[in-house]
């Protein structure tokens, strides 16, 4: 999309994309978020413990 002013100059805009609304998780996402949320939770742990073990 562009417009153009009385001297000729253009001015370029960016295309909107179409707005939706996000949906609420359904409880088996609502599921797999706490485990993903689990398992990070584990692996930045271990990482941690690891460095202040080697160190």
């Amino acid at each position: 999309m562009y417009t153009t002013n009385n001297e000729g100059l253009l001015n370029n805009y960016a295309a909107e994309p179409a707005i939706y609304y996000a949906q609420y998780p359904s409880a088996e996402q609502q599921q797999r978020y706490a485990f993903q949320g689990a398992a990070a939770i584990l692996l930045v742990s271990l990482l941690v413990l690891t460095a202040f073990g080697v160190s």
